[in-house]
């Protein structure tokens, strides 16, 4: 089949979008599938909802984290974006790293970014560029989102997949391949079971 290009709207905060990017780069690796990152945030998609403290701190900082990463897009281009979302998403989401400025700057580190690029967390003009991507994302679902969507070409975006753990090898690769199909068919709108969470 042709190669299509997929656009991967994420929160860094989400652990579920976590397990889910990295199948998604997994597969794309051998059906040399280009990924444009893009940003779908919990903050904007709560916003006047009545979100337990817990919860507004943790999108608090995924929002501030999207400008980090919104400033990199800008200066540094998509790699900068991929490279940076790997390794905030470790240390968040595989080492425990607290959701704030010290993992923020720890993981531009690791991805040999400038550490000035911290800076831009508390920048609110990037806010933006945040939000125009977040309505891109429910735009193209057609219904209120949550992180993560994915969508192929220009198609229709779908919610998820949600994948416990992340599948590797033929079993991503056949994902991907079941993405594609179902991405055809308009009349297709949803599909759910009960959540793997071993």
């Amino acid at each position: 089949m042709p190669v299509m290009a997929i656009t991967f709207y994420f929160d860094p905060i989400c652990p579920f979008t976590w397990k889910t990017s990295r199948w998604v780069k997994d597969a794309a690796s051998r059906t040399g599938e280009p990924i444009t990152w893009k940003f779908l945030s919990l903050a904007v998609l709560n916003e006047g909802n009545d979100t337990p403290e817990q919860y507004r701190a943790y999108h608090s900082f995924g929002l501030r984290a999207h400008r980090v990463l919104a400033a990199a897009d800008r200066k540094h281009g998509q790699e900068a974006v991929d490279t940076l979302y790997t390794t905030l998403g470790r240390r968040l989401h595989e080492q425990d790293g607290r959701p704030d400025g010290d993992t923020l700057a720890a993981a531009l580190a690791d991805a040999d970014l400038p550490a000035d690029l911290i800076d831009a967390a508390g920048d609110e003009s990037l806010d933006t560029v945040v939000r125009a991507s977040h309505e891109e994302a429910q735009a193209r679902v057609g219904t209120e989102a949550g992180s993560p969507v994915t969508a192929l070409d220009d198609g229709p975006a779908f919610f998820g997949p949600v994948v416990i753990p992340a599948p590797e090898g033929a079993d991503a690769d056949r994902l991907l391949e079941a993405l594609r199909l179902l991405s055809t068919v308009p009349q297709f709108s949803e599909l759910k079971r009960g959540r793997n969470d071993s």
